[in-house]
């Protein structure tokens, strides 16, 4: 691919999507908008570039932005942040919301769904401690095609071994043929929204729990400060912020601080929390 045309799709994408696109990733244009040009009706990526320059069809446009920023994910994926959910947060929640019997989680960027569904298969254990709680955990991503995967919930079995502990796969899911289905009960737990983080968030609403994990990493300095902070107005005041393992809001989000001695889990600056660690014999989620 030639310069003009990365720097098209790399202009494109920062605009659409907020994805900062390096020359380092250029192989991922070739592999992933190939298929896109195909289903456009260009015998090329160089073809439907050409296109591109003109007019171009606002639903291409959509095809192309989604196909570059749908990534990867699995079930309990990286582990540490579901076991501080469950020995931080929800003895947190327990307490705090012991009136209001109210819980409202955030999933950004969820792909495909297992994250979301990771904290529904854990919340649906503890459900002896949270009987009568409203629990709503609400799904976002900027791509349809990888929303409608997610609201289906019908994994390989490739997919399922995949950080999922055997117990909860025979719980939770149904096997159909050679794939796996959560059961009902899971699924329902799970709303899923269109949402593009660079756009008005407003409408979502405001959250207790915000998960927005492996998706700065792929964000310039600026966009990640404006995205925090669109973030940070939809929080509470006593909320938690779960970020990935590479991610940090230090020197770009001053509305947050880094909870003491748990990576990866950030609080308003203006919080109440206690900044104590939990006790080292806290519940792990697997």
């Amino acid at each position: 691919m030639n310069i003009g045309d990365f720097d098209l799709y790399k202009n494109m994408l920062k605009t659409k999507s907020g994805l900062t696109l390096t020359p380092d990733k250029a192989y991922l244009l070739d592999s992933r908008l190939t298929p896109i040009a195909k289903k456009w009706g260009f015998p090329s990526l160089d073809a439907m570039s050409v296109s591109l320059r003109g007019k171009p069809d606002s639903n291409m446009v959509r095809d192309i932005v989604e196909a570059m920023t749908t990534n990867e994910t699995s079930f309990f994926r990286d582990g540490k942040p579901f076991d501080l959910f469950k020995s931080v947060v929800l003895p947190h929640m327990l307490k705090e919301r012991s009136k209001t019997k109210s819980l409202k989680i955030w999933c950004a960027a969820c792909s495909s769904g297992q994250e979301p569904y990771s904290l529904s298969m854990v919340l649906k254990e503890n459900a002896p401690m949270m009987q009568g709680w409203n629990i709503q955990i609400t799904a976002t991503d900027i791509s349809n095609a990888i929303l409608e995967n997610a609201k289906r919930a019908e994994y390989s079995q490739f997919e399922v071994q995949r950080g999922l502990p055997i117990q909860m796969l025979m719980r939770f899911f149904d096997q159909v043929n050679e794939s796996w289905r959560l059961k009902e009960e899971i699924r329902k737990m799970v709303r899923f929204e269109h949402c593009n983080l660079l756009e008005d968030i407003s409408k979502l609403g405001r959250f207790d729990v915000v998960f927005c994990r492996n998706v700065l990493i792929y964000f310039d300095e600026a966009t990640k400060k404006t995205v925090l902070g669109k973030i940070a107005k939809q929080m509470e005041k006593d909320s938690f912020l779960f970020l990935g393992g590479a991610e940090t809001v230090l020197g770009i989000a001053e509305e947050f601080k880094p909870m003491e001695g748990q990576r990866g889990l950030y609080i308003l600056k203006d919080s109440a929390h206690s900044m104590q660690k939990p006790p080292a014999s806290a519940a792990a989620t697997r």
